[in-house]
């Protein structure tokens, strides 16, 4: 009986660790999405969403410096969306 807590209790971790890299690459989403449909910036969501996309960003904005802003955007924030999702299940796979 405790085995099957025991594994119970690690597919419970596993998935609140996926959907904490799931809310992550959201907001990060979010965000390019906004950028991509041109919101305006001086709007108090936009700027929140900036505020907490950019942090969770990490190293990857900037990291391709490209003439047009959005592809810009798509690509850096899209690559930390796509780090999130990857970093997460990989994670989740070794608490399983």
């Amino acid at each position: 009986m405790s085995r099957l807590r025991v594994s119970g209790g690690r597919s419970t971790a596993a998935r609140v660790i996926t959907g904490v890299g799931a809310v992550i690459a959201l907001i990060e989403v979010i965000y390019i999405l906004m950028i991509l449909l041109g919101a305006n910036a001086a709007n108090a969501f936009v700027e929140f969403m900036r505020a907490i996309a950019e942090p969770l960003a990490l190293f990857f904005p900037g990291l391709f410096q490209l003439e047009n802003y959005q592809v810009g955007v798509l690509i850096n924030y899209g690559l930390a969306a796509v780090f999130w999702l990857v970093l997460t299940g990989l994670i989740a796979r070794i608490v399983r």
